[in-house]
């Protein structure tokens, strides 16, 4: 090794004015990745990624009150009596990563759904009251805030993606089982992992992640969080090797977004979606499965005002491949509202571009929430129109129209006659219904009639509302 060492020394001073060149050459090129040729450079310590990154992984405590019924003894079914509920406080874990120094926090949605309260510990033990600013389910992500009084904390850069390479050595932070804050490596197993949610395109590494973890960082050797670790594949519980992270990419988005907006924004281009198969491929006339098939197309949505129609099939975005509709949603969650993007499709046995300006889903018609009463079957149903922002906000079908059944009132005639929230009512007595407003003053014209023909839509099949009850005379 000072052998080794000697010579390098020798040919620098051997070179004399020509290192500089040399120097120059040496920091100009990338950075090239390479398997380690000695013990010593196996020996070496992620120890210095460790202290910079550390400090900005935090401790999630939450807890929520879950309220349970115990089962009815032989002498409460006797005399007809009930047990009031029971309360008890369930607490749980989880991680977070300060990704802005004044007190900016990024963990997973589950681990913050429901709580009544929420503490965050910093690695130094000390504890904040958090609030949460934004949380969206279909990403898995929330954002939360604490106060630090000014004081400016230790945070993670969000680093780039498009750097991350299939073997890339990972640390991943958190803590697992409760036992405290642990550090575990392994590489980058996958990339674009789409199978595992609707929206999200993980990073898959075999970093022992555990319970507790979710939230956590994951980050590259340069002290970047790459991604936030959110699940792990595993059939006992414990860390198998196969862990799941959400790309720095759309954390970098949700966390702009909650910022600037108070909420988590996921783009859309009001198209909906399906992966192309082998069989799907060679009807279409692609070479092989890739892409996303437009089945069905919102008119006046950002697709159809780019010239998109029912049939395309979306091959990359901003230059991205798609390879799946989960791919789809989650490159445009990453896009801002009103971005422009590239959009390479298939029609017709040719590729084609258009330029596609984003946007949220839209709540067009406007809801026009209205409470139904009056003596007929629908009295204590909440009505509303249905829209693609709607949809999304309720987590139904955002392609769904109509007049949605929003919420039924407890011993209300509509609650006797099984209206359920979600149904879609479609005709009345013989008429087509369009709107909140117009199902509401066609009840109050039809309240004298004892016959009630009443269409509703129920998860795609339609069918009668059976009239068992109708209130009492007001």
């Amino acid at each position: 090794m000072k052998r080794s060492l000697l010579s390098l020394l020798g040919s620098a001073l051997v070179l004399g004015t020509a290192a500089p060149a040399a120097e120059a050459q040496i920091f100009d090129a990338p950075a090239q990745r390479v398997v380690p040729s000695s013990q010593s450079q196996v020996q070496l310590s992620y120890s210095p990624v460790v202290k910079q990154s550390a400090p900005a992984v935090v401790n999630v405590f939450t807890s929520r009150t879950v309220r349970t019924r115990s089962r009815p003894s032989f002498f409460d079914e006797m005399f007809g009596m009930r047990r009031a509920p029971q309360e008890r406080v369930q607490n749980s874990l989880g991680s977070g990563v300060i990704v802005r120094s004044n007190g900016i926090i990024v963990t997973n949605a589950h681990v913050v759904k429901g709580a009544d309260e929420l503490k965050i510990v910093l690695n130094d033990r000390r504890e904040f009251e958090a609030e949460v600013i934004a949380q969206d389910e279909e990403t898995d992500l929330a954002i939360l805030k604490i106060d630090p009084k000014g004081e400016a904390l230790q945070s993670l850069r969000i680093g780039s993606e498009t750097e991350l390479e299939i073997g890339d050595i990972v640390l991943a932070i958190g803590n697992p089982f409760g036992v405290g804050q642990t550090v575990t490596s392994g590489i980058i197993s996958a990339l674009g992992r789409t199978n595992v949610t609707d929206v999200s395109s993980f990073i898959q590494t075999d970093a022992a992640v555990n319970p507790g973890n979710s939230g956590g960082a994951l980050v590259n050797l340069n002290g970047e969080l790459i991604g936030v670790n959110t699940a792990i594949f595993s059939r006992s519980g414990g860390s198998n090797g196969i862990g799941f992270a959400i790309p720095a990419e759309l954390v970098s988005r949700a966390v702009d977004s909650a910022l600037s907006e108070g909420r988590i924004v996921r783009p859309w281009i009001g198209a909906r979606t399906n992966g192309v198969d082998a069989t799907m491929a060679a009807a279409l006339g692609l070479d092989r499965a890739k892409g996303a098939v437009i089945n069905e197309i919102l008119r006046g949505g950002p697709a159809d005002k780019a010239g998109l129609s029912k049939g395309d099939v979306i091959l990359s975005v901003g230059g991205t491949d798609i390879n799946d509709d989960s791919g789809l949603r989650f490159k445009l969650a990453t896009l801002k509202r009103g971005e422009r993007t590239r959009v390479k499709y298939f029609r017709g046995g040719q590729e084609r571009i258009s330029s596609v300006r984003v946007d949220t889903p839209q709540e067009s018609p406007a809801r026009d929430e209205r409470q139904i009463e009056g003596y007929h079957p629908l009295d204590g149903a909440v009505l509303v129109n249905m829209s693609p922002a709607l949809g999304e906000e309720l987590g139904f079908d955002p392609y769904l129209t109509g007049v949605m059944v929003l919420k039924v009132q407890r011993g209300s005639a509509a609650n006797y006659n099984r209206l359920r929230p979600g149904d879609l009512i479609t005709e009345i007595n013989g008429t087509a219904i369009s709107s909140s407003r117009q199902a509401e003053a066609l009840m109050a014209s039809l309240s004298d009639t004892d016959k009630w023909d009443i269409e509703v839509d129920r998860n795609g099949r339609i069918g009668l509302l059976p009239i068992r009850y109708l209130p009492a005379e007001r």
